[in-house]
């Protein structure tokens, strides 16, 4: 019995280790992110875009609905954040990130702009490996 419970025991360190262990994919995801807040605040949204997937199948879901494609979520961010008082300082924090697979990574996070009217949210992304390059191919804000 004694031998019983000290291989559950065993078992379970080693999958709560596992089970906490952040990926190489991952850090490199959060990196992104990382230069993304930057790009952002730094008044560059083109540079910002850089980490979303280049392609008319991408989607983001935000208060007006689902705006399919790079270019018409560039030019969104571009209309609703004319300048750099709009854009503020962003913030993001990320809750949850889990990879799914070799090629696609989820990802929970908060988001804030501190600016006069400070605004704020949550978002949820899925980032894929698309030619060696981790991009964003859903985002859904609010």
């Amino acid at each position: 019995m004694i031998k019983y419970i000290y291989t559950l025991i065993i078992l379970n360190l080693n999958f709560s280790s596992f089970a906490q262990k952040e990926t190489k994919a991952i850090k490199t995801v959060k990196e992104n992110m990382e230069i993304q807040e930057k790009s952002w605040n730094n008044f560059d949204i083109p540079g910002f875009m850089n980490f979303y997937w280049n392609n008319d199948s991408l989607k983001f879901i935000g208060s007006k609905g689902i705006t399919y494609g790079w270019k018409k979520t560039l030019d969104n961010y571009i209309k609703g954040y004319p300048t750099k008082e709009t854009m503020g300082k962003l913030d993001f924090t990320i809750i949850e990130a889990t990879q799914l697979s070799k090629t696609s990574i989820y990802v929970i996070g908060k988001w804030e702009l501190t600016r006069e009217n400070p605004v704020g949210g949550y978002f949820t992304l899925l980032w894929k490996k698309i030619d060696g390059k981790w991009v964003i191919v859903a985002d859904h804000t609010s």
